[in-house]
């Protein structure tokens, strides 16, 4: 074993993309104190993209005063990178994470603090934009955002809607101020998921009850989204409904596209192209990936299911090990896999699992490499 990858997903809930890797690679320095090891965490667009993104290029951490999804004032960071680009975690003002339990409620939540981040990249003359789509809290086709730079969302009375609970009173878009505002630069939305923005498989319906809606409200929702869509096709000649990503953050990117010539990209292959993670796949010897949990989901665009099929491409072997192996996990297999390994010990209850993800993932980590240490050794 000459050169081994170490490259992780973040564990959810327990451990950075930089804690996990760092984990995993201290056992391969121990077990192949010979091979070249080398620490690549990644994201998927999502939590810790900026951390990872940091840690590889290095940019400057510009902190924002904003406002939070409920509109409560909070300060916020995002990376101004060397190349004069910025990148922005939506999540950093349009979170889950920033809501305690109870004050989900995704008819009022907006993105308008997202905005205001942005329009300080604006400001200070990033090109492009990069905007991390994961984690969001909202579910209102990005109007908060965009009003802050200068979008109004009108209703038949001329008032102003900035959350899901007044999508589908909108009735016209001012673009005015967006023209005053006068950028020309380029807007790229990072995101895992291809689903539309409305039906079976959109925002609201997909992903609204994980920020709080009710079935009436994913109902209220996606009808809201609906309106919003057909309201920026009548005024642009284009339908953006089937665009697949637009279903992401509660349709954030919508405006963007429709109005700024926003483009949404895969943000693992983003990253993965941002590490020049084929260049550090010739001549190595193993990859290891993981993430907090590994399903059926996990093969379809998720962070892990890119690196694999680059791996496989290139003839690599790759071993996942996740805090856990779910159903539908398998399926990783015909992607690239070799080896799924679960990290937490069969019958850990989930609290004491995420108090103990550090020592899991080492104690799997270590068996997992002397495992195949012995195996190699066997070989003719």
């Amino acid at each position: 074993m000459k050169k081994i990858i170490v490259a992780t997903d973040s564990f959810k809930g327990s451990l950075s993309a930089q804690e996990a890797s760092f984990i995993i690679a201290c056992q391969a320095r121990k077990i192949y104190p010979n091979a070249e090891v080398i620490e690549l965490p990644i994201s998927d667009g999502g939590e810790g993209l900026v951390e990872v993104v940091f840690n590889a290029l290095g940019g400057e951490h510009k902190i924002v005063r904003t406002s939070d999804p409920l509109g409560r004032e909070i300060s916020a960071a995002y990376l101004k990178l060397p190349d004069g680009s910025a990148l922005i975690e939506m999540a950093g003002a349009g979170g889950l994470t920033l809501l305690k339990p109870g004050e989900c409620d995704p008819l009022r939540t907006t993105t308008f603090g997202v905005g205001l981040m942005i329009l300080d990249a604006i400001e200070a003359g990033a090109d492009p934009i990069y905007i991390g789509l994961g984690g969001s809290a909202t579910v209102e086709g990005g109007t908060g955002a965009a009003t802050a730079l200068g979008m109004l969302f009108l209703d038949g009375q001329g008032d102003t809607i900035i959350s899901g609970g007044g999508l589908a009173k909108i009735h016209s878009i001012d673009l005015s101020g967006l023209r005053e505002l006068n950028y020309c630069g380029r807007f790229f939305f990072l995101t895992d998921v291809n689903n539309p923005l409305c039906g079976p498989n959109g925002a609201a319906e997909v992903f609204g009850p994980q920020k709080g809606a009710t079935r009436d409200q994913v109902r209220q929702l996606d009808q809201g989204l609906q309106n919003l869509a057909g309201v920026i096709a009548r005024q642009t000649g284009v339908d953006l409904q089937d665009t697949p990503g637009m279903g992401a953050a509660g349709g954030f990117a919508l405006p963007f596209v429709a109005f700024m010539h926003a483009e949404i990209r895969s943000g693992i292959e983003f990253v993965l192209d941002l590490l020049r993670f084929d260049e550090h796949l010739a001549e190595s010897d193993l990859v290891v990936t993981g993430e907090g949990r590994t399903d059926a989901q996990s093969a379809m665009g998720k962070a892990i299911s890119a690196l694999a099929r680059r791996a496989r491409a290139a003839g690599v072997r790759v071993a996942v090990i996740s805090g856990s192996i779910g159903e539908g996990a398998e399926k990783m297999l015909t992607l690239g896999v070799d080896d799924l390994i679960q990290a937490t010990p069969a019958g850990q209850p989930l609290e004491e699992a995420l108090a103990h993800a550090a020592e899991n993932l080492e104690d799997a980590a270590r068996e997992y490499l002397e495992g195949l240490k012995l195996e190699l050794s066997r070989q003719p």
